[in-house]
């Protein structure tokens, strides 16, 4: 499904969000989702999305695009996960879980930037938790007592289920949808912290 922006962000608010990001980098910025009553249908593909056991993997047209995208966004993460490893796993994640969910990998990357700082431990004032500051509620709603939402794998499930979730419910509204995943519906400064870090450090190609 394609993604749009319908709120009108302009040059100069993705400019100023970018410097803001820049200024508040690593700050956990999560608002307080509100627990909403799920319908019995949606409740059960969520609670599918989040159980889908399938090993992640860069999901790409041809390995030469795969190759490519790794190799550039590994150089962009490197000054905030030097670990070799590490990075290229959280990359092949976030590509994997944002794909499968039908979201753009290099949003998301904005989102975990102004989220959490890519820090996995990240709690936010109001209890959430990990790389995607997700909510503990949720677990209760399409999780089990398993899922730790520290768990960087766990994190990037419940973060890209929730928020397609709000677009489908937006139907793909990203402002509007991104209002509701930080609990600031309305409010146009986190959406475009999160599309001002998408836009400055992420956007591929």
């Amino acid at each position: 499904m394609t993604l749009c922006v319908t709120s009108g962000l302009g040059k100069s608010a993705v400019v100023a969000a970018g410097l803001l990001v820049c200024l508040l980098a690593g700050t956990a910025w999560a608002g307080k989702q509100e627990k909403e009553l799920l319908a019995p249908s949606v409740q059960t593909a969520m609670q599918q999305a989040i159980n889908d056991a399938r090993d992640p993997r860069l999901i790409f047209p041809t390995q030469a695009e795969a190759n490519a995208w790794i190799t550039e966004m590994m150089r962009r993460l490197e000054k905030r996960i030097p670990d070799e490893f590490m990075r290229r796993r959280l990359l092949t994640m976030v590509q994997y879980e944002a794909t499968r969910a039908g979201l753009d990998p290099q949003m998301v990357l904005g989102l975990i930037q102004v989220e959490s700082g890519f820090k996995k431990y990240a709690i936010s004032p109001v209890g959430a938790k990990g790389l995607m500051q997700v909510m503990p509620f949720w677990v209760t709603q399409i999780g089990n007592d398993k899922h730790n939402l520290f768990d960087e794998a766990t994190s990037l499930r419940f973060g890209c289920t929730i928020l397609r979730h709000y677009l489908d419910i937006e139907r793909g509204d990203l402002y509007r949808a991104l209002g509701r995943y930080n609990g600031s519906l309305g409010k146009p400064e986190y959406p475009n912290m999160v599309l001002g870090a998408w836009r400055r450090y992420w956007q591929w190609p």
